[in-house]
């Protein structure tokens, strides 16, 4: 596997993405302190060739603690035991992340309430005072 297909027209080199071996953190039995089964995976979005400008602004404009402010996305993946999974769990997360920002968030339509919505409120609104103005203490003029 050389490239990572995003999409039908973006497909990521894996030259671009780096990924390192690390040790997973928590319980582990005997080999935690042996074998780096944790993958942090750093793909640069800003300096890849692969992605499309509309998209490196939107994955800016997201407010996701894995992306830096440098537009570095930094994946970390340890549930699983083997480093290859943790691997394939890494590159599934990242393909999620892109995918997404693939998505066109929808437009807003802007709604105002109908002239009856208007007036069962005015109406509710003035029958609660009713009730209030009930509830208050009589004068004993």
């Amino acid at each position: 596997m050389d490239t990572l297909d995003i999409s039908d027209t973006i497909r990521i080199p894996m030259s671009e993405i780096g990924m390192t071996a690390v040790r997973s953190q928590g319980a582990g039995g005997q080999n935690v302190n042996k074998v780096a089964t944790a993958i942090h995976l750093r793909f640069d979005v800003q300096n890849s060739t692969a992605i499309p400008d509309r998209i490196k602004l939107r994955l800016q404009s997201i407010s996701d603690h894995r992306i830096t402010d440098d537009g570095v996305i930094i994946i970390k993946s340890q549930a699983h035991r083997s480093q290859d999974r943790n691997r394939q769990a890494a590159l599934s997360r990242l393909t999620e992340l892109l995918r997404g920002a693939l998505r066109e968030p929808k437009r807003r339509i802007k709604t105002k309430p109908s002239k009856k919505a208007k007036q069962k409120r005015l109406e509710q609104k003035s029958r609660r005072g009713v009730l209030k103005r009930t509830r208050q203490k009589v004068s004993e003029d």
